[in-house]
């Protein structure tokens, strides 16, 4: 089955939900951008330009429409725009897994926003699009994301060495993994 080239809205635990970025995703960036974490991990422009925020949009959009990925924005029960989850599948043909990633700005944390979406996004990639795994990296030091892959229903198969550049240096990350099935089982 051809994965499809739009991002769908889904709904998530607690009243999250998930949507395409827009436009008025921007102030949203731009708290973002001040983090001084979320830069150093992804693609968020810092520091903070109209411009580069324009740029940013572009590439997520431009992400699922050649076949890449799917990044969502993180939508509170209030409808405040917190945070992104993405799910990357350019690499399925080749390694047979998706990877998936998120984040949360500081003041919309500790509320299990990032845990709702990761959900949310698993639940449709292994049920919806019938993906075979997905996989996720976190850093050793970063508790918040080991607890949120946990919560998500991910396994840790061990420890990559010098895997994901973080800052332009490489770091070691604990690899995380969610499969399909019935049986509940992770296959590493």
């Amino acid at each position: 089955m051809p994965l499809p080239r739009t991002v769908p809205e889904l709904p998530a635990a607690h009243g999250f939900r998930l949507r395409r970025w827009s436009p008025q995703d921007a102030e949203l960036l731009r708290e973002a951008a001040t983090d001084p974490y979320i830069p150093l991990t992804t693609t968020v422009p810092s520091p903070y330009s109209a411009a580069a925020a324009a740029a940013y949009l572009q590439r997520q959009w431009r992400r699922t429409e050649i076949g890449t990925g799917y990044p969502f924005v993180i939508v509170d029960p209030a409808g405040r725009a917190v945070g992104d989850v993405g799910l990357w599948v350019g690499e399925l043909p080749l390694r047979g897994w998706a990877t998936v990633g998120y984040w949360v700005v500081p003041t919309a944390r500790r509320r299990g926003a990032a845990t709702a979406a990761l959900r949310a996004v698993t639940d449709w990639a292994l049920d919806e699009l019938a993906l075979p795994g997905i996989e996720l990296s976190v850093e050793p030091g970063n508790v918040g994301s080991i607890r949120t892959a946990e919560r998500g229903g991910y396994r840790c198969t061990g420890l990559r060495p010098a895997h994901q550049g973080v800052d332009g240096r490489p770091r070691e990350v604990w690899r995380y993994v969610r499969t399909g099935g019935t049986d509940g089982r992770v296959r590493a």
